[in-house]
């Protein structure tokens, strides 16, 4: 138990490192929550199919899938974000940052289960 534990803090590790550098990189904007959630359901989407089809060990799926994917993305950030948008009375575009957010990792990840 121990060394699942492990995997996971090490994957969060680097998982929390990228969304971070990520968030610098984009001056903290939108778009970097939104980059992160999207590539992020992407990833996890990817490593999740390859872990019930068994070509990814319980190993590679607790270090990416629930330490790193869950680490980098950021429903708290996004949440925040809608938030204020809402309350800056930036109706539009906090509709579209959640439904862009939602229906894009939607799709990845249909994409990636049905593929």
């Amino acid at each position: 138990m121990l060394f699942k534990l492990l995997l996971v803090a090490c994957g969060g590790f680097f998982g929390s490192i990228a969304r971070f550098w990520i968030s610098n990189e984009l001056n903290k904007h939108l778009i970097g929550t939104w980059l992160a959630n999207i590539t992020g359901s992407l990833l996890l989407a990817i490593i999740f199919r390859l872990y019930v089809n068994e070509l990814v060990s319980d190993s590679i799926w607790l270090f990416v899938g629930v330490g790193y994917c869950g680490a980098y993305t950021t429903f708290s950030t996004f949440g925040k974000e809608t938030i204020t948008l809402l309350v800056e009375k930036e109706y539009v575009k906090a509709s579209l940052y959640v439904i862009g957010s939602l229906f894009i990792s939607f799709v990845f990840v249909v994409f990636v289960v049905i593929w």
